[in-house]
């Protein structure tokens, strides 16, 4: 059983992780605006990405013997400056997620809840990959500049970017 403190926690976790969905979503649309289909795609497998770290959450909770209480969300940003632009806070989101997943884990260690912690386990190494990702693509824009050759190149790069299903949901570790 779940100590009311982490049934919260984690139930606003799964609310954020929805939260980051929506906002790569809509990170998707506006590079579909600006013709740029792979960078669309990327943004919607990491929208997919997320709606399935909520899961992984959502179904952690009723292992547990709790239920997930959803909080509201505000709708995200729309406008960005530049693809560099965009991924500059791509990584600066993800930065934010890994501190609450830390914040989760030292909850977890405190309460003594060992279920938790292991499952935690898994989402700080995710959360190591995922900014790396995103430091990697902002490091690729910034040695594209303006250059739209290379921006064209990068955008057939993210193009060939499957989703795979988290190894927690999958049934794996």
């Amino acid at each position: 059983m779940l100590s009311e403190n982490m049934l919260a926690a984690i139930s606003d976790q799964v609310t954020k992780e929805f939260y980051s969905g929506y906002l790569y979503l809509q990170m998707a649309a506006w590079f579909e605006n600006q013709t740029l289909p792979g960078f669309a795609n990327w943004m919607k497998i990491q929208a997919q990405e997320e709606i399935s770290h909520g899961m992984i959450f959502f179904n952690y909770v009723a292992e547990r013997g709790g239920m997930v209480e959803l909080g509201d969300m505000e709708g995200p940003p729309a406008d960005y400056a530049s693809p560099l632009d965009l991924f500059e806070k791509v990584l600066a989101h993800e930065e934010v997620v890994t501190s609450r997943i830390n914040h989760l884990m030292d909850m977890a260690i405190a309460e003594k809840d060992y279920a938790t912690k292991a499952r935690l386990d898994w989402f700080i190494t995710e959360q190591v990959e995922e900014e790396a990702n995103a430091s990697e693509l902002v490091g690729k824009l910034k040695l594209i500049g303006n250059g739209s050759n290379g921006l064209f190149m990068l955008d057939k790069e993210l193009a060939a970017r499957v989703f795979v299903t988290p190894s927690p949901l999958a049934g794996g570790e």
